[in-house]
């Protein structure tokens, strides 16, 4: 059973948290307290990992009248459950399709369930049919007039199923096939947090524990053993049973019945280590940055192992031959896995979940604050969560669109542009800019106006480049409730096939279009008309321009300066800023090599906020009241 996502409802703050990928890794990002352990207990309580504790339940935020409940109470039921894929064995062996949802669910008076959702036949006698003894299915069978293909129990179990199915008007949660709890996927955690690597070794060994005791030549071996136990603790018995009822002749017959196991007698495995010969040491009285390292060799190792197992596993059977079962799904789970590393051990950490995730029968789930971890995967594969009234929420960029493959287009914008995953997750407030122009100009811009940088302040940048898949990505912002501005030439709206036309803005953002754009060199209505501008170089004074090219563009002839006429008669003649790149570069030496490069400079010459244009110090300081 591979278990593709799950959903979690009545478990601590995941009231009601539906569709949580289980990839090659997923992350999951969001703010201390916002679920991402509660996430990763849910999962282990879905595959039989965890017990569910009262604490584990979900408060009611009201009561059965609709109002506050005061004093709050827990939720009458939990449940965990997983969209599973199948192999064939499974599908044989427990008659079910490709597809299937199971989930395990305990009501505030039951206790924990393995249910899987699936047609109720109509007759209530097939409800429980793993319940009845041969004689009672034999019944059935020939009650219903069935043809099994022996009477052996799995055969009159796959045809009252089958009819059951025939046989059904509507779906409900079923108890679970015999058997199907051991296909669940195991389940290893890394936990970054408790910093103790005797956990990790302890949970690296015992897999491998479980391993030797399911080979064939150690398990009779151990079966042979574990009767023999069983044969003296039967005589131990007999003895106590005899015992009891001399002390208690109201008892008509008492019998103990003792059970023996060595599938779990591993318990552990102490790790000492030591600097100096004969100086060994536990672990406690270590570092944490140490005890991190330590635990981070000790997975390393067990990825090892994980790529051992894949390489022995059972290889798919001919056509003409039985199915055989599959390697169970291992899902590798970190906790805050950086926690106490350094740069240089947190990309080791990163090469570990890759070298893990490539493992075709391994999962991987990581929750983290890292920036290195959440960059370091595709943005549909993180989940964020946060809390939205004590609740948390799921939040997943690049996830279930469809049209126009936004998913695919936000992952190569992040590495064209720089516009990473945590970026799209935690800023609030994203800029669009025309081109490479005013990408490499605004930065220098803003910090002059404002007094930091547009990353300090909560601004993220990226260039349009007249691409329409950046007002895509500007709509599908919005609607995840991020604030974005664009900014664009004037211009820009009569260009031929430009993005930024009206009817096209309107299109992507309705009657709000002129809410997210700003046009550079559009004033105000009450405006006089030689106040418009068509472009952001245009916007610039003259005697700005004439200061910084005597600076930084002088004149071939050290006896000639520009001055504000030189740039006052290129405007209204064509289009300024090529003009000013063509006056520059053929009057001075050391003329800009192009229009970005010239507004780069140019902003970088400026000292005095005063220089920048009106339009941008107001555009500039309703950024940073979006981003506050």
């Amino acid at each position: 059973m591979h278990l593709d996502s799950f959903s979690v409802s009545g478990f601590r703050s995941l009231t009601d948290v539906a569709d949580i990928p289980v990839s090659r890794p997923t992350i999951l990002a969001g703010h201390n307290d916002g679920g991402k352990s509660a996430v990763l207990d849910a999962l282990a309580f879905l595959v039989g990992e965890r017990v569910l504790t009262d604490d584990d339940r979900t408060y009611q935020s009201v009561g059965s009248d609709g109002e506050p409940a005061s004093p709050p109470g827990r939720c009458e039921s939990t449940s965990v459950t997983g969209r599973f894929i199948l192999d064939d064995w499974e599908q044989e062996q427990f008659d079910l399709p490709a597809r299937v949802e199971v989930r395990r669910h305990a009501s505030i008076d039951q206790s924990a369930q393995l249910e899987i959702w699936g047609a109720q036949p109509d007759d209530e006698r097939l409800h429980s049919l793993e319940r009845l003894m041969v004689p009672a299915l034999k019944t059935l069978v020939g009650e219903f007039g069935l043809s099994p293909a022996s009477t052996l129990k799995a055969d009159l179990l796959t045809v009252l199923r089958a009819y059951g199915r025939a046989h059904a008007t509507r779906h409900a949660w079923l108890p679970a096939p015999a058997g199907l709890s051991k296909r669940m996927p195991r389940y290893l955690l890394f936990d970054g947090k408790a910093a103790r690597p005797d956990d990790a070794v302890k949970a690296a060994l015992t897999e491998r524990f479980q391993s030797h005791v399911a080979d064939s030549d150690v398990k009779e071996k151990l079966s042979i053993v574990e009767e023999e136990v069983k044969d003296r603790l039967r005589v131990d018995a007999e003895s106590l049973c005899k015992h009891i009822q001399s002390r208690c002749p109201d008892l008509s017959e008492v019998t103990v019945a003792p059970e023996v196991s060595f599938q779990h007698g591993f318990r552990g495995a102490p790790l000492r280590i030591s600097q100096a010969a004969g100086e060994a040491v536990g672990l406690e009285r270590s570092g944490l940055g140490r005890n991190r390292r330590v635990s981070l060799a000790v997975w390393e190792w067990t990825s090892k192992l994980l790529a051992d197992e894949e390489n022995t596993a059972p290889q798919s059977a001919d056509s003409d031959e039985p199915a055989q079962p599959g390697p169970v799904q291992t899902i590798v789970v970190y906790d805050e896995p950086d926690t106490h590393l350094d740069y240089g051990h947190q990309r080791k950490v990163m090469a570990l979940i890759r070298e893990q995730s490539a493992l075709p029968h391994v999962s991987v789930l990581v929750a983290t604050h890292s920036m290195n971890l959440i960059d370091g995967v595709d943005i549909s594969d993180v989940v964020h969560l946060k809390l939205d009234n004590h609740r948390t929420v799921v939040e997943r960029l690049g996830a279930g669109i469809v049209g126009d493959a936004i998913d695919d287009y936000l992952g190569k914008l992040a590495a064209a542009v720089g516009l990473r995953n945590s970026v799209l997750l935690h800023e609030r407030c994203f800029l669009a800019v025309e081109g490479d122009t005013e990408q490499r100009a605004f930065p220098l811009l803003f910090r002059l106006c404002e007094g930091l940088t547009l990353q300090a302040a909560g601004v993220a940048l990226w260039s349009c480049s007249n691409n329409e898949g950046a007002l895509h990505l500007a709509q599908y912002l919005i609607t995840r409730s991020r604030t974005v501005m664009l900014v664009v030439d004037a211009d820009s709206r009569n260009v031929s096939k430009s993005i930024f036309k009206p009817a096209k803005l309107t299109q992507f953002f309705g009657g709000s279009a002129s809410k997210h754009v700003k046009f550079l060199g559009e004033p105000a209505d009450d405006a006089p008309e030689a106040e418009k501008f068509n472009e952001l170089e245009e916007i610039f004074k003259d005697e700005v321009w004439a200061r910084v090219a005597n600076r930084i563009w002088p004149r071939s002839d050290p006896d000639q300066a520009w001055a504000d006429g030189d740039f006052a008669a290129l405007r209204g003649q064509g289009k300024f800023s090529s003009d000013v790149q063509q006056m520059l570069q053929a009057g001075s030496p050391d003329g800009p090599g192009g229009k970005p490069e010239m507004m780069y400079e140019l902003s970088m010459a400026l000292t005095d906020p005063a220089d920048v244009p009106e339009q941008l110090r107001t555009i500039f300081s309703e950024l940073r009241t979006l981003a506050d």
